[in-house]
């Protein structure tokens, strides 16, 4: 740790806190300067700041990276928009998201990219970056981005309401794996074979109740796509990241891939770990997923991944859509919930629950490496994810033993609503901090802080660029919503 000299001044010091470095767990104290982590001191080491906080019993993490969310900009902004989404991210602890390109138009261009910039400018709280989407009918148009505009690539191998452009051609996609190995791009994967669902729907039928949806919608889906993208990576050598794993048998052939040297990895959502296909016979559309929440057995699966370190990082899959539309029936509600929010709770929660006997800071080690250096490392934010002099100062205060529920109107998407209203989490985010700042703080009085909207498009390895707003370290007004 660097010694301070006599004259210098830092922004912000935040003092007495547990601190998860992304590395270790240690009592120190963190001072920030020009956006930045400055030095990491001991505990009350003489120093100067123009703001200290006091963290006493509390625990200093990174600031959180949801690499899957669905902000909904452009075009479909009812459903939710940059300035809610980037609200709801800050209440539960994150300062970075990748946005999915599924948006009306699609991010199937790199000028698509600025113009979504130029649209989010001004209106968000969190740093940013975009994964570009895969135009079936147009692989070439992949050849024009830069690290710039993305540094990944999404492909939908199965569709639903707002994934319209689906890769059906077996051709295709082989074609699709050669320039992602030429153009250097991570390929995503929302992997469920298409061809497997229209053979059941022309046997059975299209889900008619939610006790049939996960029986229609099956792992089978999932297992066959999986198995057909590890055959391509084993012929070209293309890295590639697949979303929301339902299943233990795409876990057990994701890992075993991983394990063979193959450039493999793969994301769980909190929803497959929160739910089982039980709670959507009885809750229905309010989790309605796409791929389908699965049974107990697969679930257990999936936390093991989540706690041995096969799964390289969490993503909350944020997809809003208005309660109008979850109420459809079955057949035409579309699938998908607001989850950025409670993405961090669902997971400390849930690792205390699978862990009783594990202490505060290795479950926290847990989620920071599922939620900072393992998504920081997949997708080059390499200023991201940890604490460290050099590391953006991005920062969260949680209080480690608050237990609290999340009611109606602490629900900051701007659908209304979540599928965890009710649930007591243990673990509660005080205080957001991005590039040294506060964007959000929960006063005593239960009221939400947030500060001004002045994240910035995240340029190659996670460089900031393009600033969307001047910004002070000001707050402004208690809001609800």
């Amino acid at each position: 740790m660097d010694g301070v000299t006599p004259t210098e001044t830092f922004d912000l010091l935040i003092r007495g806190a547990r601190v998860v470095t992304g590395s270790d767990v240690r009592w120190l104290d963190v001072a920030v300067s020009g956006g930045r982590v400055a030095r990491l001191l001991e505990p009350g080491a003489e120093a100067v700041a123009d703001t200290t906080i006091t963290a006493r019993g509390r625990y200093l993490l990174p600031g959180l990276i949801d690499s899957h969310v669905h902000f909904r900009t452009p075009g479909l902004t009812h459903k939710e928009d940059w300035a809610h989404g980037s609200r709801a991210a800050v209440a539960g602890g994150v300062t970075t998201v990748i946005d999915m390109p599924n948006t009306q138009p699609p991010l199937f261009d790199p000028s698509d990219a600025h113009d979504k910039h130029a649209e989010i400018a001004g209106t968000s709280l969190v740093d940013y970056r975009f994964h570009a989407g895969v135009d079936p009918s147009g692989l070439r148009r992949l050849e024009g981005f830069t690290p710039r505009e993305a540094t990944s690539a999404k492909a939908f191998l199965a569709g639903h309401h707002t994934a319209p452009n689906v890769l059906r051609d077996a051709g295709a996609l082989e074609e699709l794996f050669r320039r992602g190995a030429d153009s250097g791009l991570r390929l995503l994967f929302h992997a469920e074979d298409s061809e497997v669902f229209e053979l059941l729907d022309q046997w059975h039928g299209a889900p008619g109740s939610y006790r049939d949806y996960e029986r229609l919608r099956p792992r089978s889906g999932g297992v066959v796509a999986v198995a057909k993208l590890i055959e391509l990576v084993r012929g070209y050598g293309t890295p590639i990241h697949v979303l929301h794993v339902s299943s233990r048998e795409e876990a057990d052939l994701l890992s075993a891939a991983r394990a063979a040297g193959l450039p493999v990895s793969f994301e769980v959502t909190a929803h497959h770990l929160s739910f089982t296909a039980e709670d959507t016979r009885r809750m229905g559309a309010r989790i309605r997923l796409s791929p389908a929440i699965r049974d107990r057995t697969d679930q257990d699966r999936l936390w093991a991944a989540v706690i041995d370190g096969e799964a390289s990082c969490m993503g909350s899959d944020h997809a809003p859509h208005e309660l109008s539309d979850k109420v459809r029936s079955p057949e035409d509600a579309p699938p998908g919930l607001p989850g950025v929010q409670e993405l961090f709770p669902a997971l400390l929660t849930g690792l205390r629950r699978r862990l009783p006997e594990w202490g505060t800071d290795e479950l926290l080690r847990v989620a920071v490496r599922l939620l900072g250096t393992g998504p920081a490392g997949l997708f080059g934010l390499e200023r991201k994810g940890r604490i460290e002099p050099g590391a953006d100062a991005d920062l969260v205060v949680l209080d480690p033993e608050a237990n609290w529920m999340l009611e109606d109107e602490g629900v900051r998407s701007r659908c209304g609503w979540s599928a965890y209203q009710g649930w007591t989490f243990t673990g509660r985010v005080e205080r957001t901090i991005r590039a040294g700042r506060t964007v959000f703080h929960r006063d005593q009085g239960e009221a939400a802080w947030f500060g001004e909207p002045d994240g910035v498009w995240l340029g190659e390895a996670g460089a900031k660029e393009s600033p969307v707003g001047s910004g002070t370290a000001s707050l402004v007004g208690s809001e609800r919503r």
